[in-house]
């Protein structure tokens, strides 16, 4: 375990062997590359990782960001490590040479971030932000704007936030209530003064690079001076710290929040326009806001679900270590107490556990992946029929893959405790960290909850199933390769009598007629389709695993029996769910209040 944080070969089997990150460079966008390259960028990642980003993460959870004199202190390393991710080159890796990037496919990019998020995933916050902030810049901002604010950042010298909830709207954007007043036009655009406060700002204050650049959700007042109602009404400002003539904007720190986990990413409450206004210059149309903002949301909320699968890999690996080397009992039947104690890894219930891991960990690893050369077909295939197609797949596969890796992630990071027993609740070992940094992961970047009536209200129920016809069509693709070769009978049948079941459960609530209802089971729904897509992954996995040459027989057998670990144990839990889903009640709708 050279790399105790993620299996570096089992992430170059995804990569190589499974994804064939080789074919991508048969696209004129990537062409200029080589799997040489890509190598190397990721061994690139795997030296950073241990050098600069692995050695404080222990040291950033025990010494949170903290006030000193009206400024954020944040511990040094924190920067360091950001200034050799900078020099290395890798903020705007995946950026085209008119943004000063190396023109990188997202796919290798996504695996850098992974390794680095198993090391780190506090300090990776920032670069996640900031590139995101960049990227939304960079595509809907003027010349001028995209010079302004997206190349510093490309550059590392500024960072970047979101700024999308406020203390009284949380998910509930229609209902924001910063305010935007009209001041005029100069070389950056349409100016506005920005009065408000913004909530659970990540990034939102510190004292690293020359500036942070925060994307605002506001609306322009009406003539009336009322704010308009509802989404439509939003629109999207870029608000420097530092102005472009060098003085202090008019955003102010209100405080810190104090949280569970991730404690190295400083998250702030901050004031716009305590004084003058602050000023903002407005990023695309007016009420275009969150439509544009979508961008970085769905940015960011890949980034969450490839956060979280990394650290279910890294709890694993280390449950994994820790029941190799720990003596603990003897074999059942053994009644000696003078025989040597075994490792817990020869006791039953702790292989169960740890298989349990290994097929969410890497289950959700590879999804997140999955979707990173989506991202890349959609944007660079040469086919528009492509580029549509794999577009399609991938909105209707962002909230799992926004929500399966959070959700099934802290399931792993609890059993990674378990197997570490009473060590496992301490702060002795690293586990209980994981779990707490891998919990906020549920709830930012738009909650289970939210995902779900995305994935039920929009992409399923109001395309006209055709999204979902698509994915289909892969998944029975996937199935009739897996017919004929004798592993996989088994798990082929599993995969196909649950998808069977998630389009019989569809066909239910459409014919339902009622979309409260419907959606009062979008959670589960969720859960049930979640678990489908990626019983769907293990299955082309261990095809891929099937198909490999040179490697190691038992690195093979590990894959094909966690696939098949899934499909017996994992895939039949969404089958209760989806036989009570539709079933036409009120259930939750009749309970009164006072019944709670």
């Amino acid at each position: 375990m050279s790399f105790p944080y993620l299996d570096m070969d089992d992430l170059d089997f995804l990569l190589a062997g499974w994804l064939d990150w080789r074919a991508l460079t048969a696209f004129p966008a990537f062409a200029e590359h080589d799997e040489g390259t890509f190598r190397e960028v990721v061994a690139l990642a795997e030296q950073l990782a241990a050098d600069r980003f692995a050695p404080h993460n222990r040291l950033s959870d025990q010494n949170e960001p903290r006030l000193e004199n009206g400024r954020v202190v944040l511990l040094p390393e924190i920067e360091q490590a950001l200034d050799s991710y900078r020099e290395a080159g890798l903020m705007a890796a995946d950026f085209g040479a008119d943004h000063d990037g190396a023109g990188l496919p997202t796919l290798v990019t996504t695996a850098v971030a992974g390794v680095l998020s198993a090391a780190n995933i506090a300090t990776c916050g920032y670069v996640l932000l900031t590139r995101a902030n960049a990227r939304l810049i960079a595509t809907h901002g003027t010349p001028a704007q995209a010079k302004a604010w997206a190349m510093p950042q490309l550059h590392g010298r500024h960072y970047g936030t979101m700024c999308l909830s406020e203390p009284q709207a949380g998910s509930s954007l229609a209902d924001v209530r910063t305010r935007a007043l009209p001041d005029g036009e100069d070389d950056l655009g349409h100016r506005y003064r920005l009065r408000g406060n913004k909530m659970w700002i990540s990034g939102g204050e510190h004292e690293m690079g020359d500036n942070i650049v925060h994307l605002v959700l506001a609306k322009i007042a009406l003539e009336d001076g009322n704010l308009p109602a509802g989404t439509k009404g939003i629109s999207l400002f870029a608000v420097p710290r530092i102005l472009p003539d060098g003085r202090r904007n008019d955003v102010a720190l209100a405080g810190l929040n104090h949280k569970l986990g991730y404690r190295g990413t400083v998250n702030t409450a901050l004031n716009f326009g305590e004084g003058e206004g602050a000023l903002g210059w407005r990023i695309g149309g007016a009420g275009q806001g969150l439509a544009i903002m979508f961008q970085m949301m769905n940015e960011a909320r890949v980034g969450v679900g490839l956060g979280a699968a990394a650290l279910a890999c890294r709890g694993y690996r280390q449950s994994l270590a820790y029941a190799r080397e720990r003596p603990q009992g003897r074999p059942l039947g053994v009644k000696d107490p003078t025989t040597p104690q075994v490792p817990l890894i020869d006791h039953p219930d702790i292989r169960r556990m740890l298989i349990v891991q290994k097929a969410l960990a890497e289950g959700a690893l590879a999804l997140v992946l999955r979707g990173a050369r989506l991202i890349d077909e959609e944007t660079a295939a040469p086919e528009a029929e492509a580029r549509a197609a794999a577009g399609q797949l991938l909105g209707l596969l962002t909230p799992v893959i926004k929500t399966f890796p959070s959700e099934m992630g802290l399931r792993a990071n609890d059993l990674a405790i378990q197997i570490h027993g009473g060590y496992g609740y301490t702060r002795d070992y690293d586990v209980e960290q994981v779990w707490r940094d891998n919990r906020l992961n549920p709830i930012h970047e738009g909650t289970t909850g939210i995902q779900a009536l995305d994935l039920l209200g929009r992409k399923i129920m109001g395309d006209g199933g055709a999204a979902l016809s698509a994915l289909e069509g892969e998944i029975r693709a996937t199935i009739a390769r897996a017919r004929g070769q004798d592993q996989l009978e088994e798990p082929a049948r599993a995969l196909e009598a649950a998808l069977v079941a998630v389009l019989d459960c569809v066909a239910r609530l459409r014919a339902m007629g009622d979309a409260r209802l419907a959606m009062q089971h979008a959670t589960p729904f969720l859960m049930a389709f979640g678990h489908l897509v990626v019983g769907w992954i293990w299955l082309d996995k261990a095809l891929a695993a099937l198909a490999a040459t040179g490697r190691d027989p038992d690195y093979v057998e590990g894959k094909l029996l966690t696939c098949r670990y899934f499909m017996e144990w994992e895939l039949p839990r969404i089958l209760p769910d989806l036989s009570r889903i539709a079933v036409g009640d009120d259930l939750l709708a009749s309970i009164p209040e006072g019944g709670f």
